[in-house]
């Protein structure tokens, strides 16, 4: 899902969101990972606004919420954050400086005892929340601006 705009972020500096949408694509297998810019549709603003909407449109899919371990540490910034956390089950992916951080964060430690293993991942969908997994992967340090820029040349 491409965002139109992350309320934490400054604008100044981020690529267009079609630009960044057709970047998604391009990565998308577009089968069981599809790129959109649906928030822009609903006309949302915020994730918790976001979920709720997704779960309203499509009451039998089984959503997994995929995020880097940054904003997992971020996320008691976040509007409603504790909602997020019961709407979806979550994925988390390590992000480099973010990994430890995050495990020791404030959402990590509050709900700690839903933390999964990395192995319940194939099961994480059918999960109910709050449900969470701190993918085992190496971290990526790549941002989307040098992904998108990097695909873009190909």
């Amino acid at each position: 899902m491409v965002s139109p705009g992350n309320p934490l972020k400054p604008a100044a500096g981020m690529a267009p969101l079609a630009e960044r949408l057709a970047s998604a694509r391009k990565i998308a297998d577009g089968r069981r990972i599809i790129a959109t810019a649906i928030e822009a549709h609903l006309g949302t603003r915020y994730t918790a606004d976001t979920m709720r909407a997704l779960l309203r449109r499509f009451p039998r899919a089984r959503f997994v919420w995929l995020m880097g371990a940054d904003n997992l540490r971020q996320l008691p910034r976040w509007d409603r954050w504790i909602r997020i956390m019961h709407a979806m089950p979550m994925l988390v992916l390590p992000r480099p400086g973010a990994t430890r951080a995050a495990l020791a964060s404030k959402p990590a430690r509050r709900y700690g005892k839903y933390r999964l293993p990395a192995r319940a991942g194939l099961c994480l969908a059918a999960a109910e929340s709050p449900a969470w997994i701190l993918l085992p992967v190496q971290e990526n340090s790549a941002s989307a601006t040098e992904l998108r820029r990097k695909i873009l040349t190909v």
